[in-house]
């Protein structure tokens, strides 16, 4: 019976080192993501250009993996950049301008690796230079485009006390509201109103996360008769929803991507269309053997309404306008597509309006 025992104990011993096997070597990842201060979850830029990585990655079988800087700083970004190298990234995506001084420095530290910024291109910290490498594409929109499309949409729609909430006062939140200004002055002279009979309150807030002095700041200006604000950077929309439930009243459009599933109060996005993007780049670099192709190495592309790139979400879903058709807005989009409609995009000077009142706040 010892005999029995001892046997039964060693046997045991060796089926339990054989389960456990050798240490698994790290998985290694083609396609990185790269987050900015936000995650892949945010309704926004992060999940936008995420999309477009798992889109590509899994309709070419290529791994994938994304990942977070452990803090808001250009250090840690290119921190994590070098992680995601170590762990075999062959291409980097990442998405927003807070990458430029990052990708600046890392480049030509890694001229074998791929990369791939939205909304940016590479400077040094006090902008006196600018480089964009070879083994760099970089992607920027016209946003402005898209302000104008949900500024010309609203009043069409029958909003005419509306709201600009920016989050910084950079090129592309600037782009966005003026272009939003410049869309609803051009529906409200199509529609023969007045001076003054559309109003527009203007604000950036310094930021992109939700805070409860944005959700004050807009409860004041719904209470004020504010029908409908554009929310326009990264998680502040929330805060924009929170004071629009409050009011009962109160509407909020989108940015960036299609919101409509955040809340039944967001009647539409101004969406720059960066899954489509990331897909269209990821196609160019792969063709091209893993090798950004002429056309996009070292260069910057600006897309827009041309390469269906930016635009208001038109599935029977996301369409919460009343009066302003699905139909409507096809018909004025294929004009600024097709550049019949021309649309300003100087951030410098605000643009000049006729019938829109604008009261831009500190």
């Amino acid at each position: 019976m010892k005999k029995f025992l001892a046997v039964l104990m060693v046997a045991l011993m060796v089926a339990s080192f054989a389960a456990c096997g050798p240490k698994e070597e790290s998985k290694t990842y083609e396609i990185a993501l790269v987050t900015d201060v936000g995650n892949i979850d945010d309704k926004s830029f992060n999940q936008g250009a995420w999309e477009g990585v798992v889109k590509y990655a899994e309709d070419n079988g290529k791994t994938y993996a994304y990942f977070r800087p452990s803090e808001d700083t250009t250090a840690a970004r290119v921190e994590t950049i070098g992680t995601a190298i170590d762990s075999g990234a062959k291409v980097v995506v990442c998405p927003g301008y807070l990458f430029e001084e990052a990708i600046y420095e890392v480049q030509e530290k890694y001229p074998d690796v791929m990369f791939l910024l939205l909304d940016g291109e590479p400077h040094t910290p006090d902008y006196s230079v600018y480089n964009t490498a070879a083994n760099v594409h970089c992607i920027l929109y016209q946003e402005e485009q898209a302000g104008w499309l949900a500024g010309y949409a609203a009043v069409k729609d029958g909003y005419k006390k509306l709201g600009f909430l920016g989050g910084m006062d950079v090129p592309a939140v600037i782009r966005y509201g003026y272009g939003f200004v410049q869309g609803a002055e051009a529906a409200a002279n199509e529609m023969g109103l007045g001076a003054g009979d559309v109003s527009i309150k203007y604000w950036y807030c310094g930021g992109f996360a939700p805070t409860d002095d944005i959700k004050v700041k807009m409860a004041g200006w719904y209470s004020d008769g504010t029908e409908v604000v554009f929310a326009c950077g990264g998680g502040i929309y929330a805060s924009a929803v929170a004071a629009a439930q409050e009011s009962s009243t109160g509407k909020v459009i989108g940015v960036d991507v299609d919101q409509s599933a955040e809340s039944d109060l967001i009647i539409t996005s101004a969406m720059k269309e960066l899954t489509h993007s990331v897909v269209l780049a990821l196609t160019d670099l792969y063709a091209n053997d893993g090798k950004w192709s002429a056309d996009y190495s070292g260069k910057t592309a600006v897309l827009g309404a041309k390469d269906e790139c930016v635009g208001l979400p038109t599935a029977d879903a996301s369409w919460r306008l009343t009066t302003f058709t699905v139909e409507e807005y096809k018909a004025v989009f294929d004009k600024v597509k097709n550049g019949e409609i021309v649309i300003s995009n100087v951030t410098e000077t605000a643009p000049a309006v006729n019938l829109v009142t604008v009261d831009y706040q500190k």
